[in-house]
């Protein structure tokens, strides 16, 4: 099958262009690492669960859960990414499947995963009819019970990040925060060529709907890195132990604060079948 029909060209491209392998060794994505994985290990159960982790990477996060003693299936449709994860998963001693494909059409039984992890789907699918057949068919894959986690970006990440640091006095990324802001649609502008591909950024409410339209039970909603991202000498305190215990017990108490949501510029679901 060529995954050209699987993803959307500029996402293809996006992904060739960026690296997916080193982007969560360093700054924000160092700490979106060991966050997210905190943040999945409040849904695993005991040992040898079926996991399948839809848009899965270069593999980092499967490699992971396989070491757990977890049976992990990695889905991912960008070609670059599914060569290192296939290497990873060679190397590795806890081996994990490596296959592609895409969130729409999973290539598994009915009743057959503990848990799913939806990575890239929701954001990366513009179209709520394409989200909402990526929910239908993880749900008809996980058992009764089972654990879905979606992972999305907040509508307001790009304004935060502008504000932040000035971009948003520029034009064109302006137009592109007002278009977030009232339409959820992320579109990169040309000057902008190393901004995410085009994307759909969800409020927390709209993300909790998508889950909840299709009857699966919502658990919860928690912000990844939560407002502690603000602090103007971010990346330095978190290198700090002391400054980075403060910034972790704030994203830690204000995780599911529904008011506060919007200003992570990522965010978990967790719902059940």
């Amino acid at each position: 099958m060529n995954n050209k029909q699987l993803i959307n060209r500029n996402i293809e491209v996006f992904y060739n262009r960026a690296s997916e392998e080193t982007r969560l060794d360093k700054g924000m994505g160092l700490f979106e690492f060991e966050r997210i994985k905190l943040l999945i290990e409040k849904y695993l159960s005991p040992p040898s669960s079926t996991i399948i982790d839809v848009g899965g990477g270069t593999g980092k996060y499967a490699e992971w859960l396989a070491k757990k003693g977890h049976q992990v299936y990695l889905i991912e449709p960008v070609s670059k990414h599914l060569i290192i994860a296939q290497q990873r998963a060679n190397r590795s001693k806890n081996k994990f499947s490596v296959q592609l494909g895409e969130s729409r059409r999973l290539e598994f039984p009915t009743n057959f995963a503990d848990l799913i992890i939806l990575h890239g789907p929701l954001y990366h699918l513009q179209k709520k009819e394409d989200r909402d057949v990526t929910i239908r068919e993880a749900k008809r894959v996980l058992k009764d019970n089972g654990i879905i986690l979606g992972f999305a970006i907040n509508y307001t990440a790009s304004t935060l990040a502008g504000l932040l640091n000035g971009l948003i006095h520029k034009n064109s990324f302006f137009e592109m925060c007002k278009e977030e802001l009232t339409t959820g649609m992320h579109n990169p502008p040309d000057d902008f060529p190393w901004l995410l591909a085009e994307a759909y950024y969800h409020t927390p409410e709209q993300l909790k709907d998508e889950f909840t339209n299709q009857e699966l039970v919502h658990l919860n909603t928690y912000a990844i890195e939560g407002m502690a991202w603000l602090d103007k000498e971010y990346f330095a305190n978190m290198s700090n132990h002391k400054k980075k215990k403060t910034l972790l017990e704030l994203i830690k108490i204000t995780e599911n604060d529904s008011y506060l949501l919007p200003f992570s510029p990522h965010m978990m679901i967790a719902v059940k079948k």
